[in-house]
């Protein structure tokens, strides 16, 4: 809006300048660079289901920012579940949640917080569907497998409680022209500004100052189109068959 330009890495060290300028985006879409929290709880640490669980969120394109394996404390637990305290098995959830190892992620990606729930599944398992975590690995509600945060809000209260700023990694993604497909408008204009081609040499090309963006990505092009906000006048998505499933 305010014409300003942010630089993007893409693809290793190869840079570009994107005359759009929308929050932290890397790629200049929106909620790219959304966190989440998620922890394999001890009956999915004990029952070996870590890797499953990571398999699944690499799978869907996102990108994992932070792990560890810790002994989670009554300290931690508490702040955690501090909504919970009143429950009448509020003492039980603490109970198991102490007893064994706790393996706990950050991811990132667009949209991740949303689709990290619908990935995980109902909290009851008897309820979750076939083909989530829980409700293929999970067959009672008090060892449901996994946790993930319900809000962005919350997603960055529990990130705060569970890690450190020091132990994110900030790094790029060298797939993401694979899962996020800068289309570039046909017009040009005087103010030409060169951008990265998403084609396999990665040269740049010119183009214009009006960009539109796809996902190419089955799983979140749907959640694209609602949410990505051009100028009056520019196509955001190309025709079905430029897509990728």
């Amino acid at each position: 809006a305010d014409g300003a330009q942010f630089s993007c890495l893409w693809m290793g060290d190869l840079g570009c300048n994107l005359p759009f300028s929308l929050s932290r985006c890397p790629l200049g879409i929106p909620g790219i660079q959304e966190r989440t929290l998620v922890a394999v709880k001890p009956d999915g640490v004990q029952r070996r289901l870590v890797g499953d669980v990571i398999k699944r969120f690499e799978r869907r394109g996102f990108k994992l920012v932070g792990m560890k394996l810790l002994q989670a404390n009554e300290g931690l637990l508490a702040e955690h579940y501090h909504e919970l305290r009143r429950k009448p098995f509020y003492p039980a959830l603490i109970h198991y949640m102490t007893s064994g190892p706790v393996v706990a992620m950050v991811w990132e990606g667009y949209n991740v917080v949303r689709t990290s729930r619908a990935m995980v599944g109902d909290t009851d398992s008897a309820e979750a569907k076939p083909g989530t975590i829980r409700g293929d690995f999970s067959i009672h509600v008090s060892r449901n497998v996994v946790h993930a945060s319900d809000s962005v809000e919350t997603a960055q209260r529990e990130i705060s409680l569970w890690f450190h700023s020091n132990e994110l990694v900030e790094w790029d993604c060298c797939d993401y022209s694979n899962t996020y497909h800068l289309l570039v408008n046909s017009k040009t204009t005087s103010s030409d500004t060169s951008i990265c081609d998403s084609s396999s040499d990665l040269s740049p090309r010119k183009a214009s100052s009006g960009l539109g963006i796809s996902l190419t990505s089955s799983a979140m092009k749907t959640e694209a189109k609602s949410s990505l906000k051009l100028p009056a006048g520019e196509a955001p998505f190309p025709p079905e068959s430029c897509c990728h499933d």
